[in-house]
């Protein structure tokens, strides 16, 4: 793997960002224009029906947080001026053909203009609504390839998915592109329009329904993600939906250059351009808040296992490299940013870590007295789990429901309420007890190859994508706790 240096290769360049909003296109567009100023425009795609609206949203919501700060302090008084002629909010949205630019002259100038597009748009929801999760992840890639193909400048597409796609496979997981139709289960095909097909037949017979409203349909169409996405072997709506994403992605990509960069749990910052900055509640996060705040009852995982984790720096350090690495070569490539194989972290760290943290920086409540710290049950074995979930839920709910029988249900609010959230307990533990007990490692050849082909031109100081370099435990212990505490919480 050759190519020139990763800054000059980014100079006079234009970049399309999708969900330029979230988290991890943040970083990106942050870490592009700190290494290269003269790169010549970044078009960020934002949710909104007007230029207006979408600049403010730009404003508020990108250009105003605490992550721009080190921009801020580098050009001073030109700080503005400098994101005015760097970064053009473009109104829009990818559910809709032409990313929903409906300005023509915005759309030519685009079209004339664009070298690069990261398409990072998509909702990561477990538990989302089907045709939603079609809506953004399949048909929203879909729409992004198209629009791409018509940028006459085009050198690549990069698209951000998840390791997850992989769904619930053991051993070492190689970065491996879908074929059309393939599943998790090898005797089945996945048709892609069937399923489209199927939520618009679902949709109308819901409809039709004496006792249909907005939260029938919003149940049975997330029912739905889920019996689909386990039909053909994902355990969730959301890895299943992505994995298709990307199966559309490499039927129309044609001869276009097609990155596929598949990211494990991104965690927060590890330095750049500072160290524990994070943006939305992530799953290890919960643990961390839980645990933090005394409401979190147990943990359940195999604590031996490893927990795949990569700081958010890291990622889009990976992410700038493979673009420029990629561009101009007529190929499909698929990475794993992941760190299980190259230095893996234990589940049991975040136990270790918490306790260590949080007797030295205790929570206080609302009443204003320090939340005592107990070391919460761990259950490495799913069975043991569900007998102390029947005994401390459902044994209670059932007692409930008898003391309703008997005495002509005095309790009957109390107990649907407690029903409804036992049942939504059971949902998310079903869902996400996959990852719990996940023992797959995610195999980054690829990615080493990149390393090494960074390391050529001293790019690896720059962009530093190597896990190796991470010490967990100082990491999460005096990085990723504070910030979590600090941008999370707060």
């Amino acid at each position: 793997m050759e190519f020139g240096g990763i800054v000059d290769a980014l100079e006079d360049k234009s970049i399309l960002i999708t969900g330029s909003t979230g988290f991890l296109a943040k970083l990106f567009v942050e870490k592009v224009l700190r290494v290269q100023p003269k790169v010549k425009r970044l078009y960020l795609l934002v949710r909104a029906s007007d230029t207006k609206s979408a600049e403010k949203r730009l404003q508020n919501e990108v250009i105003e947080k605490e992550l721009f700060d080190c921009l801020r302090k580098k050009h001073g008084k030109e700080f503005h001026s400098f994101i005015t002629e760097k970064i053009c909010a473009i109104p829009g949205d990818i559910i809709h053909e032409n990313l929903g630019i409906e300005d023509i002259k915005m759309r030519e100038l685009i079209w004339n203009d664009i070298n690069m597009v990261i398409h990072v748009a998509a909702t990561t929801n477990f538990y989302v609504r089907y045709d939603i999760a079609l809506n953004i992840n399949v048909i929203g890639a879909k729409n992004a390839m198209n629009f791409a193909k018509k940028c006459s400048k085009l050198e690549v597409f990069l698209h951000v998915s998840t390791a997850y796609v992989t769904g619930e496979k053991e051993g070492l997981l190689l970065e491996k592109a879908f074929g059309k139709g393939e599943t998790l289960k090898g005797n089945m095909y996945l048709d892609i329009d069937a399923e489209i097909k199927l939520v618009e037949r679902r949709k109308k017979e819901l409809l039709q329904l004496d006792n249909s409203t907005m939260d029938v349909e919003k149940v049975a169409m997330k029912e739905l993600g889920i019996e689909r996405a386990r039909h053909f072997g994902w355990p969730n709506t959301y890895v299943f939906t992505k994995a298709m994403g990307e199966m559309l992605l490499g039927q129309l990509r044609g001869s276009l250059p097609l990155v596929i960069a598949r990211p494990t749990i991104i965690t927060s910052t590890w330095k750049e351009p500072f160290p524990g900055w994070i943006e939305g509640n992530r799953t290890i996060d919960n643990i961390i808040v839980g645990y933090a705040k005394g409401t979190l009852p147990c943990f359940v995982a195999d604590i031996e296992s490893p927990m795949d984790v990569i700081p958010g720096d890291m990622v889009v350090n990976a992410l700038i490299a493979m673009v420029v690495a990629h561009s101009n070569h007529q190929a499909e490539f698929i990475y794993h940013i992941s760190s299980s194989v190259r230095n893996p972290v234990k589940y049991s760290i975040l136990e270790q870590c918490g306790y260590r943290y949080f007797s030295k920086n205790p929570l206080f409540g609302k009443n204003g007295k320090e939340i005592s710290l107990q070391k919460v049950p761990v259950f490495k074995k799913l069975a043991i789990f569900r007998i102390f979930l029947f005994i401390r839920y459902w044994l209670p709910l059932e007692m409930l429901r008898l003391v309703n029988a008997i005495f002509c249900c005095p309790f009957s609010k109390k107990y649907n309420e407690l029903s409804r959230k036992y049942k939504f307990l059971m949902l998310l533990i079903d869902l996400y007890i996959p990852y719990c007990f996940f023992k797959g490692c995610f195999d980054d050849f690829n990615l080493e190859r990149l390393r090494m082909a960074t390391k050529k031109h001293n790019d690896n100081q720059i962009f530093d994508f190597d896990p190796k370099n991470i010490d967990w435990d100082e990491y999460f212990y005096n990085i990723h706790i504070p910030g979590v505490l600090k941008y999370v919480c707060n």
